[in-house]
């Protein structure tokens, strides 16, 4: 009997999911295991794995954005009329909104169907298409052809990444729609660039960018952060000399790792947080949850927005596992490797701007966490010791609370004892 394949929540908060390439085609034999698809979740590029055995009948969205619970694809035996299937999924999701856009493309294939047996699922796939692809594609016009030039979301990612003229492309996607593989093509044959600085003077013009699953969750769950939260913020000057000092002989010990600054800041608040309990704290709405275990998310930049990978029990690393442990979750986001399960449980966040020249800032507190430290740079800076002037380096942090959960004492209090591991870092390392 047919089954039909839905878009699953890969995450605890996504909504809609992205198809970005089929690894399988209508009528490949699927086995229990096999990867049919990448989907682009709001946290990160995963494979959708089957657990049907059969024949791959149907593919109902080829590429872009789907609903969770939205019909994508429907798997049985080679031959089997996958209609009836279709239509009783139909029939269901009628009264869910969700899903209303899903079942109007349904009904048009269907219709399609009905009237022309003998075509394929493929072809039974193109004369529904025209209403799905409104959603999955990005359609503009030429400047001097007035033609419309069809694009995957994909593609034209990949084509604004390498600057690549989506003008000179010929697709060869179904109608002349321009896929991942002619972009990639055209990288290794190599095409003009997309023309530059080319508006006239006193001409209004603007790109429309559309906005990734990542991009829309961050949005919503910073959102609701900082209007929910009442957040308050304290700042601390730290003496990095002694951390500058302790890292360089660490390092000249242990190759080829090397300790950064990061992990230190890292382990300190790790070593902080055992002594101020209420600032691993969470606000679950009817209660607080005190957590014993102390879970740090670190922030990491990628190009769609931030991810915050968890180390877990950060307290009992040590330097070097921080470090291998930060390194791979850095390469992971950059990626789109991350699982799910790596960016839960955080416990307190840490989001480090000093690589990039900043030297203060405030964050957003990161659901559920009560607090959130922002680390600046290290900058050098005249200091005045037993009467003289002389360089000194220094470097600012902040800590945002949540005042529901860490008063102004609590807050200042673990930021005294941070600064001293990082003041005397043999305090956390021994």
């Amino acid at each position: 009997m047919a089954e039909v394949i839905k878009m699953p929540r890969m995450s605890d908060t996504m909504e809609e999911g992205v198809i970005v390439a089929w690894h399988k085609k209508v009528g490949d034999a699927i086995e229990p295991g096999d990867i049919l698809a990448e989907v682009e979740t709001d946290k990160a590029t995963m494979d959708l794995e089957s657990y049907q055995e059969g024949t791959l009948l149907y593919i109902g969205v080829k590429e872009g954005p789907v609903p969770v619970n939205s019909v994508i694809a429907v798997i049985g035996e080679e031959g089997e009329d996958y209609k009836e299937a279709l239509a009783a999924e139909e029939g269901s999701a009628e009264s869910d909104s969700e899903s209303g856009d899903e079942s109007e493309d349904k009904k048009e294939e269907k219709s399609s169907g009905d009237k022309k047996d003998e075509k394929s699922s493929e072809e039974s796939f193109s004369e529904s298409e025209p209403e799905t692809r409104s959603t999955e594609e990005k359609e503009t016009e030429t400047a001097d052809e007035g033609e419309r030039l069809r694009v995957s979301p994909l593609a034209r990612k990949m084509a604004e990444e390498a600057n690549i003229d989506l003008k000179r492309l010929k697709g060869t996607g179904e109608h002349g729609r321009i896929v991942k593989k002619d972009i990639e093509k055209a990288k290794e044959e190599g095409v003009p660039a997309a023309a530059t600085g080319s508006v006239p003077a006193g001409v209004e013009s603007f790109d429309k960018i559309p906005v990734s699953q990542m991009r829309k969750t961050i949005a919503k769950r910073l959102g609701e952060s900082k209007f929910t939260a009442p957040h308050f913020y304290l700042t601390i000057d730290i003496d990095m000399s002694r951390a500058i000092s302790t890292r360089k002989k660490i390092n000249e010990m242990i190759a080829p790792d090397k300790i950064s600054f990061n992990d230190l800041v890292i382990k300190a608040c790790a070593t902080a947080l055992k002594l101020h309990p209420q600032v691993n704290t969470s606000w679950m709405g009817d209660h607080m949850r005190q957590n014993h275990h102390i879970h740090i998310g670190v922030a990491v930049a990628v190009d769609d927005g931030l991810l915050v990978p968890v180390l877990k029990h950060a307290d009992q690393m040590n330097l070097s596992s921080i470090n291998s442990a930060v390194a791979e979750f850095a390469e992971k986001a950059r990626n789109k490797k991350l699982q799910p399960e790596e960016m839960q449980g955080n416990t307190f966040t840490i989001s480090n701007l000093g690589m990039f020249g900043i030297e203060e800032f405030t964050a957003i507190i990161n659901p559920p966490d009560a607090c959130i430290l922002a680390v600046g740079g290290i900058r050098e800076v005249p200091v005045v010791e037993n009467g003289e002037i002389k360089a000194g380096s220094k470097m600012k942090v902040t800590l945002s609370c949540d005042h529901r959960v860490v008063d102004g004492a609590t807050g200042a209090k673990f930021l005294a004892d941070f600064k001293s591991m990082l003041e005397e870092p043999l305090r956390m390392i021994v």
